[in-house]
């Protein structure tokens, strides 16, 4: 039997239209047949003809309710699932609204503001019995899927270290007004939260998460370096080096494993946009290398190097994986929601609860050795708290 789940959707910006364009595809596209989506209602917090142009701009199928608040959407029976996609600053109120009102969620990233948030969000869906995940998507890419895979078979030996970048090249004095949830700190604005978080899933998804979870270990140690944008104080570019207290897939005794995760506003991974500065990711075994090129939060080709042995040319495999039907591939972590609530789980094992909470520990220092706070508002982990 097939199983269809009742999206509400809150918000009703850029990342919400990504998301609802990919939930009303048909999912025989991407080779799914067990799981389908509807968007029974969507929300915006400035008034309900907003949410009405989004539901007519996307040709949302009828019945989708459309309120001009929150609360109204987390509180219709027609919803199953809420998709939070307001800003980091407002993800610990909104997803404790949707969870307060019995509902299963889906938060956008970064989960919330600090990993205190993170724990109350979590410790509350385990007492009311509801799902609740962080909408990493990347984690759901095939692609993601397949090379956590070769990582946990041994295809590069022992994987020691994790260089991984995600800058965009955008000068934000022209790119965004001053008030722009990109550079606002009233929004939780900043490089770290809204793209360092992609660079830290690629150094967390295989040096943490391709270890069983009894061998999962939190970084040992963090180091950082943070620039700040003059005009609003926010980050504009993070550094990170990042020991793990072992490796993987072997967990080898006494031995350390490393990461170097990146993230800037003024310069670019990719600055031709043409792939030709070359990967973003770089995943280093003793047997070889794995290169992820793409964006870190989109990527659509790896490239296996293998080490050569007695001189030989090593041969190196190129692997395109596509995201089919022009979509952007948002679909395949509502997937996992729908199958995981099919199957009473309350959360992902592909982003379980405690690996979200330690990737938010880590923003958590590399903020404090920044010297970056936000207001006490957005920090604050008070619900419910007008912002």
């Amino acid at each position: 039997m097939v199983f269809n789940l009742r999206w509400g959707i809150l918000a009703t910006g850029g990342i919400a239209e990504t998301f609802v364009k990919d939930l009303l595809r048909d999912p025989a596209e991407r080779g799914v047949t067990d799981v389908t989506h509807t968007v029974a209602a969507v929300a915006s917090s400035s008034s309900k003809s907003s949410a009405d142009s989004f539901v007519q701009r996307l040709q949302v199928p009828e019945p989708c309710a459309t309120y001009g608040s929150y609360a109204e959407a987390v509180n219709d029976a027609s919803v199953q699932a809420v998709y939070v996609a307001s800003p980091h600053s407002h993800h610990f109120q909104h997803t404790m609204l949707a969870l307060e009102a019995g509902k299963h969620v889906l938060c956008e990233k970064a989960f919330t503001v600090n990993a205190a948030q993170a724990k109350i969000l979590c410790e509350t869906a385990r007492k009311k019995g509801l799902f609740l995940m962080e909408a990493v998507w990347t984690r759901y890419f095939p692609l993601s899927i397949e090379v956590r895979r070769l990582v946990q078979t041994g295809a590069i030996g022992e994987v020691l270290r994790v260089i991984s970048d995600l800058s965009i090249g955008d000068e934000p004095e022209t790119a965004w007004s001053a008030d722009h949830r990109m550079v606002n700190k009233d929004l939780a604005g900043g490089a770290l939260l809204d793209l360092g978080v992609y660079a830290l899933t690629w150094v967390f998804q295989i040096l943490y998460h391709t270890l069983p979870p009894s061998q999962r270990k939190a970084p040992s140690q963090i180091t950082s370096h943070m620039s700040k944008y003059p005009k609003t104080g926010v980050d504009e570019e993070a550094t990170m080096i990042i020991t793990f207290p072992t490796t993987t897939p072997s967990a080898l005794p006494n031995r350390t494993s490393h990461a170097v995760a990146m993230t800037a506003f003024r310069v670019s991974t990719d600055p031709d946009n043409r792939g030709s500065a070359g990967p973003s990711v770089q995943i280093q075994g003793t047997k070889g290398h794995i290169q992820i090129f793409g964006p870190a939060f989109c990527p659509e080709k790896y490239r296996v190097v293998p080490c050569s042995e007695s001189g030989d040319p090593a041969t190196i495999q190129d692997v395109h994986m596509p995201i089919p039907g022009g979509a952007r591939g948002m679909f395949w972590e509502a997937d996992e929601v729908a199958r995981c609530l099919r199957d009473g789980k309350l959360e992902s094992e592909t982003l379980p609860w405690d690996e979200s909470i330690t990737i938010m520990e880590v923003m958590d220092k590399v903020r404090e050795q920044g010297g970056l706070t936000y207001p006490e508002s957005i920090e604050s982990t008070s619900y419910p708290l007008a912002l």
